[in-house]
């Protein structure tokens, strides 16, 4: 399902003003995604518990279409994350609508992920406890790099896209579990495996197991993430959007303009009163 938003004009955007016809806004059916129809979406989203930002997306659709919506994220999971992080809500709207992939699950049922191989070859080198040699684990890694390169080797690439990744993951669990699961991103944020020790979840098994229960427990990793980094937190709440841009997407976030995305979402979700909405 393709995204629906402000400003769009199509045949889709008619399907969707006659589904929240239906479920009691009066719009008229004319393809224009305008005020009226985006705050028609944000009535529905806040009706059935969804992220509140007037966005058509995915899970609107879905929901819209009878769909299943337990996996779902809800409004009241940015409220709080709000509270933990003690910044306005229109800058967890901006979070959510900026910073997702836009995608927290394969059609399968199967969370979103992209496998690493060079994470996989540093963390088969890296060594976990005081007796590990490391010459002898940089040797072994070396050994699976050389017979298995797109599974295991020093530098990325290999991708293979969608239910293909786990594909790969699967091969990579099979040399070594941990260092496979540290070695994938995972969910609509893509968040990696191995910090899952500093996230505060007891094993990368059970981080991955919240990363396949919800986008909410998803959501939850991202809002750990920025927890536990001061100089990510403290550039969040002072809405230095360029520097936490930069922390959080690298340094290449000016060429897809994450600043400037995130600066311009905040704005509109602060001036049109979504992000001040409390959980009902």
């Amino acid at each position: 399902m393709n995204t629906l938003r402000h400003g769009d004009r199509s045949q889709a955007v008619r399907t969707l003003q006659k589904n929240l016809n239906s479920h009691g806004a009066q719009l008229n059916v004319d393809g224009d995604y305008g005020d009226l129809t985006e705050t028609a979406v944000r009535a529905y989203q806040l009706k059935v518990g969804l992220v509140a930002d007037g966005i058509a997306c995915s899970s609107t659709l879905t929901s819209l279409a009878g769909g299943d919506c337990q996996q779902l994220l809800k409004n009241h999971d940015l409220v709080n994350a709000a509270q933990r992080l003690g910044v306005p809500l229109a800058s967890i709207y901006a979070l959510n609508e900026v910073e997702s992939n836009g995608r927290a699950f394969l059609d399968n049922g199967k969370p979103v992920i992209l496998f690493e191989r060079h994470i996989m070859y540093r963390q088969l080198a890296s060594p976990r406890h005081e007796a590990d040699d490391p010459a002898r684990l940089k040797q072994h890694a070396d050994e699976l790099a050389a017979v298995n390169p797109a599974i295991v080797n020093h530098k990325p690439g290999g991708y293979a896209g969608g239910s293909a990744e786990h594909q790969r993951l699967s091969h990579a669990r099979l040399i070594d579990d941990n260092a496979a699961l540290e070695s994938a991103s995972w969910g609509a944020f893509q968040i990696m495996g191995f910090h899952w020790q500093r996230l505060g979840y007891t094993s990368v098994q059970a981080f991955v197991a919240a990363m396949t229960a919800s986008e909410s427990e998803q959501f939850d990793a991202l809002v750990r993430f920025i927890e536990t980094d001061p100089v990510l937190h403290k550039a969040l709440k002072a809405r230095k959007w360029a520097e936490f841009a930069k922390l959080y997407n690298g340094p290449d976030y000016q060429r897809n303009l994450y600043d400037i995305k995130l600066q311009r979402a905040f704005k509109r979700h602060a001036d049109c009163g979504c992000g001040q909405q409390e959980a009902a």
